[in-house]
């Protein structure tokens, strides 16, 4: 999937989420491209602390949009699981995952930026999850998948590599050991070359 379908497959939906004041962050593939090594990718992951009342407009202001199932928005809200929309357009994925009330998911939230996802002047700011929360994101999607998804592995170890001089080591060293997973996080880093 290229860049500019990618941003067109977001637009209508960001600017919705901001039209009906949803907090939002982009990560997975998306956002470990943007802090280290550019990859492929077939869908976008949005973490949004998207609430019950807002899913009817949700839904009425997406629809011509994107094909969506309004039962199933509803289910991940309750549970504070995950949906999916596909662009009708360009028929890219976009996973929704609803906000967690655990703390690290709080605190990673909270932590998100604005970063540009494109080149050239005119891109608009996008707000990312940080790097360190992608890694930490991406360590536990390798771990919950038995620890065989290179792209996983390869995604952590790329950004490591890319962002190693400004990387908050102490923030993930406290965060995986509440995740389990500082023998990853360990791992990871001496693969990268970091220790």
């Amino acid at each position: 999937m290229k860049a500019p379908d990618i941003l067109q497959a977001l637009e209508t939906l960001i600017q919705t989420f901001e039209a009906l004041g949803i907090d939002y962050h982009i990560g997975g593939s998306i956002a470990s491209s943007a802090y280290g090594i550019a990859r492929a990718t077939l869908d976008v992951d949005l973490v949004a602390n998207l609430k019950a009342n807002h899913v009817h407009d949700l839904v009425e202001h997406l629809a011509n949009v994107y094909y969506l199932d309004e039962e199933r928005i509803c289910d991940a809200v309750a549970r504070q699981s995950s949906f999916n929309l596909i662009h009708l357009e360009t028929m890219l994925k976009v996973d929704v995952f609803v906000l967690k009330s655990r703390p690290y998911d709080q605190t990673a939230f909270s932590r998100a930026r604005l970063e540009k996802l494109g080149e050239g002047e005119s891109n608009r700011l996008h707000r990312l999850a940080s790097p360190e929360d992608v890694i930490l994101s991406k360590l536990d999607w390798y771990r919950q998948g038995g620890c065989i998804s290179e792209r996983q592995w390869n995604d952590v170890l790329g950004v490591l590599k890319v962002q190693q001089s400004s990387l908050d080591f102490e923030y993930m060293q406290h965060w995986a050991g509440s995740l389990g997973l500082p023998d990853l996080l360990n791992q990871a880093m001496k693969d990268a070359g970091i220790r």
